[in-house]
């Protein structure tokens, strides 16, 4: 028989479930891109300034800080819950009641139930407070963060100082290659470090029939991409993995043209701070030969950079913990290997210790529709679960806290 607190919890989260859909339908209908959730914000702010919460805005009114009420223990830390607001620039080609109203940008990769869950979780938790059946003093924050998608929005909250007096942060995402009511997760490294790349090539431009008058930017392109894509695999240990793509070409304006310069935009990810290392100086080296074939001038940059989601034990046992009461034992499963993907919430735990689990989010396996593609969408049914999780989470965290509080 489950403790009093978390029957109660259950309930209140039960009672609440079709506000937390509604709101992830809202959110769904209505997106907006990173940088740009300026109504997804205010929205957010106005629904939890209704639970009489400390509520704030994010930096020029993107995201939104949700803090519980000040506890009588000043000594004890808070826990936080991330959860991510903006959407993608890709178009809703779903035919539901809550597809995108705006051409051109739709939740592709579950932002809005992210978020859905984290409004839950400040539900379920100013209800149980309210109703004086909490276990023991809680202390929490949770955080709505604009610009995961470009990798901006984590590291501008903490330059607000969202992780001042936290001392664990909680997080999950929604995984459409997996059952509603299944979780997964892993202590350690769950994600690889991504760094975007931008060579810049520059050359001398000159008529397409007499390109020896010039030096081709667009053949050095070629060369480059070919010996990058050839030389660093192997050049890396087969036990590292690491990823380098180029997503983007941008040059020239007519076919008989050859143009002064040329930019290539990609992504590099790995999951050793030495394997990066070591790649960076690949890349280097290959940029050097090919400036010296080509006689053209390649400049490259780093930008964007995010570390990987490394997951603190103690936190991902109380996940694990949770999961495990919320859904049963044989429903949490252990990831393996870590993800080639990135997460900006890695930000935050180069601060505080914490943890991330993917939520299995598929009805229907046979008929999943991934990440990041024109329909995707979720079983409704992972949110309630969501809620449950990280809710219990939070409260287990903070009995660790009073304990260790009043250890010191």
């Amino acid at each position: 028989m489950p403790e009093p607190w978390k029957q109660r919890l259950d309930a209140i989260i039960s009672e609440k479930r079709d506000e937390v859909r509604d709101l992830r339908r809202h959110l769904h209908a209505f997106p907006e891109p990173s940088g740009a959730e300026l109504a997804t914000s205010m929205h957010l702010y106005q629904l939890l300034g209704q639970l009489g919460v400390d509520v704030q805005m994010g930096p020029e009114g993107c995201g939104v800080i949700a803090d519980s009420l000040a506890p009588k223990d000043k000594t004890l830390g808070r826990i936080a819950v991330r959860g991510d607001i903006d959407a993608l620039q890709i178009q809703d080609e779903k035919t539901t009641p809550y597809r995108s109203t705006h051409p051109g940008i739709m939740h592709a990769c579950g932002h809005d139930a992210h978020s859905a869950i984290a409004y839950g979780v400040v539900q379920a938790l100013v209800a149980l407070t309210e109703s004086g059946e909490l276990p023991w003093p809680i202390c929490w924050r949770v955080i709505f963060q604009p610009a995961e998608e470009t990798a901006a929005g984590a590291a501008q909250m903490i330059e607000m100082d969202v992780l001042a007096d936290v001392e664990k942060i909680f997080a999950l995402h929604v995984d459409p290659t997996r059952r509603t009511g299944e979780i997964a997760l892993r202590s350690g490294p769950m994600t690889a470090s991504c760094d975007s790349v931008q060579l810049t090539i520059t050359g001398r431009g000159g008529h397409a029939a007499r390109p020896h008058e010039s030096r081709d930017p667009i053949a050095a392109a070629a060369q480059v991409i070919s010996s990058l894509y050839q030389f660093v695999p192997r050049a890396t240990d087969t036990h590292d993995a690491v990823v380098l793509t180029f997503g983007s070409i941008q040059g020239g304006t007519n076919p008989n043209i050859i143009p002064d310069h040329v930019e290539l935009h990609g992504t590099m990810r790995t999951l050793d701070s030495r394997v990066r290392t070591r790649t960076i100086e690949q890349i280097q080296q290959v940029i050097r030969g090919v400036e010296g074939i080509t006689g053209t001038k390649i400049e490259f940059t780093l930008d964007a950079s995010i570390p990987s989601v490394v997951n603190d034990a103690n936190s991902t046992a109380l996940l694990w913990q949770a999961a495990e009461e919320v859904i049963g034992a044989k429903n949490v499963q252990l990831i393996t290997r870590p993800s080639m993907g990135s997460e900006d919430f890695a930000c935050y735990l180069e601060q505080v210790p914490g943890a991330m689990f993917r939520l299995g989010s598929a009805a229907d396996l046979a008929a999943i529709t991934p990440l990041h593609t024109p329909k995707f969408d979720i079983d409704e049914g992972a949110l309630e679960i969501g809620v449950r999780v990280l809710a219990r989470s939070v409260v287990a965290a903070c009995a660790t806290n009073a304990t260790s509080n009043q250890s010191a």
